[in-house]
């Protein structure tokens, strides 16, 4: 079975809810489409999971990003412009949640910090599977292929949004995370988001305790469209 997930952000309590429904077991594929980390905090703890799940598929996400430009960047202390930068890398983290995982992070050794650097570094941007005849293109925010010319293939798939008009890849049905399905239609708590050629599954799993949108974690298997829900 192929099951999708995304967007775990750090909470542990919906991540082990989700995994105790979909029983994984060997032969599955588990994809999971970035933002595992920040905002709540374990998530590097779940991340350490998914590197020890050999059938685990994980992309990068904008979180994870931001989080190696904030701690891998080689500042020189005595040129002002790589302390600014490092420290602007770091505002723009902590702004999005990355406090609690930055602390996470200083309480493991040097090589379990190169370890997870050196995984996230090798994420792809994107996953195709192909499932009971449908082609499916599992992205973070949205395929490199409806980049613009001239801006960056790379930022443009884990940071755009996916508008609900966009024309699609022939062929495929996308598969998004990054922008919760509250854009894209009312429901409260939150559910999976059907499109055109398109699923929205980032249900919230980062909403803070006691917003007025009731965020959850979503999993989708794609062999019967099934929904799996971590409130």
């Amino acid at each position: 079975m192929t099951y999708v997930l995304s967007d775990i952000h750090g909470n542990m309590r919906r991540w082990h809810g989700i995994m105790e429904q979909i029983d994984l077991r060997p032969e599955d594929v588990l994809c999971v489409l970035g933002d595992v980390i920040d905002r709540f905090p374990d998530g590097i703890a779940i991340l350490m999971e998914l590197m020890a799940m050999p059938n685990a598929k994980l992309l990068l996400g904008n979180h994870e990003d931001m989080m190696l430009s904030a701690l891998t960047m080689r500042v020189d202390p005595d040129d002002l412009w790589s302390v600014r930068m490092r420290r602007e890398a770091l505002s723009r983290w902590y702004y999005n949640g990355g406090r609690v995982t930055h602390d996470a992070m200083d309480r493991l050794s040097g090589a379990e910090r190169r370890e997870i650097f050196a995984f996230l570094r090798g994420l792809p941007l994107e996953y195709r599977v192909m499932v009971n005849g449908t082609d499916y293109l599992l992205v973070h925010g949205a395929p490199r292929e409806l980049c613009p010319e001239g801006e960056d293939q790379r930022d443009f798939a884990i940071w755009e949004r996916m508008s609900p008009d966009a024309e699609l890849p022939e062929g495929v049905t996308v598969i998004f995370g990054h922008t919760p399905t509250l854009d894209y239609q009312p429901d409260n708590p939150l559910k999976i988001w059907y499109g055109e050629c398109m699923i929205g599954i980032d249900c919230g799993s980062g909403f803070p305790k006691g917003s007025e949108e009731q965020g959850r974690l979503a999993c989708l298997r794609l062999e019967d469209m099934r929904e799996f829900y971590a409130e």
